[in-house]
């Protein structure tokens, strides 16, 4: 698993009532983040772009911007997402075997309670208390 993606964006510098950059992406619908530079308002769309991915619980795919049509002023520019928390939560799974009292899976059962969510999410809690 890659821990990092490249994903395009639409930079413009403006110079009106100050000098800042404005991200958004046609891919991702609705952002716009900006910054006093071209490097914050970068950072910025990554923790967007991020954010949207764990939102959709999936890593979207970007549409091939070759066709995206530039105005003045504007750049591609493409914006390193970091993946690592994506992963922790949507990433691969594996199977474990685990051997609870039968009377716990039973009512388990009768309850219709996720044995494999409650040792993950169990696991996870010791993992933050640890951390």
């Amino acid at each position: 698993m890659k821990n990092q993606v490249l994903y395009p964006v639409i930079a413009k510098e403006y110079n009106d009532d100050g000098h800042y950059y404005v991200v958004t992406s046609p891919n991702v619908q609705g952002m716009v983040v900006e910054g006093d530079t071209l490097d914050e308002a970068i950072e910025e769309a990554s923790y967007d772009i991020a954010d949207w991915f764990e939102v959709k619980g999936k890593i979207e795919n970007a549409v091939d911007p070759s066709d995206w049509h530039l105005e003045k002023n504007e750049k591609l520019v493409y914006v390193p997402v970091n993946l690592t928390s994506f992963y922790k939560k949507y990433g691969k799974t594996v199977r474990k075997n685990i051997s609870i009292p039968e009377y716990l899976a039973n009512w388990a059962k009768e309850n219709k309670i996720n044995v494999s969510r409650v040792a993950s999410d169990a696991l996870r809690a010791l993992q933050e208390q640890k951390a």
